[in-house]
């Protein structure tokens, strides 16, 4: 019995002995397991990593990824601006000359086919030379000088062109040219004038003045032709001596007011147009292109002593209007200074507005990396 009862008591001790070495073999596996867990974790990714070339710099993403491949992206493209203007720029261009042919064309129905239009004309010819300083007659230019100098200005921007290798710019300038010739010529037998009231003045002379028209193409010609830093100087001695030709024939009796001013508004109507056609070899070389600080001040001059002269003539015409329909001699000093104001706003607008739109279309600025605005940057959720 001792026997017997001690076996089972030693059999149990065997089985939980047994246990307790069946219930260790986890925990030591737990603990085995444990220490190999993050080899075993990095182990997948280590055999899935690609090898490198040695020597090789890995470099690491970063948030400008996206911007300098825009970047790069962006500079890589042929910029269309070294090749032509902005639309937005012919686009004006052509409104512009749009707007002269327009006030042209008024000008001429109000001071041709009205009855107080033809007072104030005749009023104003026939007593300028009496009313105004003499030295408005600039020593009573010939015909002769004027058209000498109309033409020396002309070869002048013809060689200048030619000689900055513009042929572009060259076709133009003949273009042009040729069609300022060509409206003086035709204009004249084309308008003519009706005898609505009885005139003093000799109405040979029409619409509009030849003389005037190629004093204002040669020096808008000049504006055109020569480079950045010269066409603050050009558009003011343009608009001088548009000026002195178009009030010396006044002086001189060979034209009326509305001839001249019809003259100056379509010689600048035709520059625009020749300007919305300008191309790459009529536009300033890319490397060159700038802001420039002397045509924005000549320019916002010009414009601006062009409109305050316009606005000072109207209001004298508005004066004087009562005395026009009987070309009362009291009317005669405000018609005169208003015709003289008329010439000078005129002439200072145009060449204003031709040498704002020949900046904006020979030197637009590019999104070049060395010159103009750099890229945009990318819009938020692009990448």
């Amino acid at each position: 019995m001792t026997q017997h009862e001690s076996a089972p008591e030693d059999e149990p001790r065997a089985n939980g002995s047994a246990n307790v070495s069946v219930g260790s073999a986890p925990s030591d596996s737990v603990a085995a397991g444990d220490a190999t867990t993050p080899a075993a974790q990095w182990a997948p990714l280590e055999e899935r990593r690609e090898p490198q070339p040695t020597g090789a710099p890995t470099a690491a993403p970063t948030a400008e990824d996206p911007l300098s491949a825009q970047i790069d992206a962006s500079l890589a493209q042929p910029d269309p601006l070294a090749l032509r203007p902005r639309t937005s720029s012919v686009v004006l261009c052509v409104v512009f000359g749009v707007v002269f042919l327009d006030v042209a064309a008024a000008v001429y129905w109000l001071g041709v086919h009205t009855v107080d239009g033809q007072s104030y004309e005749d009023l104003a010819i026939m007593n300028f030379a009496n009313t105004m300083p003499a030295w408005l007659s600039f020593g009573n230019l010939k015909s002769g000088l004027v058209i000498g100098v109309s033409l020396a200005f002309g070869a002048a921007a013809m060689l200048v062109a030619a000689a900055r290798k513009r042929w572009w710019l060259l076709g133009q300038l003949a273009v042009f040219a040729a069609v300022a010739f060509a409206a003086a010529k035709l204009l004249k037998p084309l308008l003519p004038r009706p005898l609505l009231v009885h005139v003093e003045s000799s109405v040979n002379n029409s619409a509009p003045s030849g003389h005037t028209m190629l004093a204002a193409a040669a020096g808008l010609m000049l504006l055109a032709a020569v480079p950045r830093a010269w066409r603050a100087c050009a558009a003011v001695l343009s608009a001088v001596f548009t000026s002195i030709v178009g009030v010396s024939v006044i002086y001189d009796r060979w034209h009326r007011p509305v001839d001249v001013v019809m003259s100056v508004c379509i010689a600048g109507a035709c520059m625009m147009f020749a300007l919305a056609c300008t191309r790459a070899s009529g536009m300033d070389r890319t490397g060159s292109r700038a802001s420039s600080p002397s045509v924005q001040i000549a320019a916002t001059a010009l414009i601006t002593l062009g409109l305050c002269a316009i606005a000072y003539g109207t209001y004298v015409l508005w004066q004087v209007f009562p005395g026009l329909q009987y070309a009362s001699a009291w009317a005669a000093p405000g018609a005169c200074a208003a015709a003289a104001a008329m010439v000078v706003g005129f002439a200072g607008l145009v060449n204003g507005m031709v040498l704002m739109m020949r900046q904006i279309t020979a030197a637009p600025l590019t999104r070049l990396g060395l010159i103009g605005e750099p890229p945009a940057p990318p819009r938020k959720g692009a990448a």
